[in-house]
């Protein structure tokens, strides 16, 4: 029985991870996408909004949880900048 909780443990620090990536990826992708139609108020307010969350994420949240959400806020802030670019090529 004690195998079987250790692998249950296994198997819920990966879907964390993988949840946190999700959740990192979907903030990401939604800051960046109503960043680019909103007025300056609504931008600072995403910004901080944005900021304060990965504050409190560092500090309640385990480390792993926190890099695998960083990761996926970071590769959807990357994507949100090619397709940027891939725009301006186009015109």
């Amino acid at each position: 029985m004690d195998t079987f909780t250790e692998v249950l443990s296994i198997i819920g620090f990966i879907v964390r991870a993988l949840g946190f990536a999700v959740l990192g990826f979907g903030i990401g992708r939604f800051t960046m996408e109503a960043y680019k139609k909103a007025v300056w108020q609504v931008q600072v307010a995403l910004a901080v909004g944005f900021f304060v969350l990965l504050v409190g994420l560092t500090n309640y949240s385990s480390a792993g949880s926190m890099g695998m959400f960083a990761l996926g806020a970071g590769i959807a802030i990357i994507l949100s900048g090619m397709a940027k670019k891939e725009e301006d090529t186009d015109k």
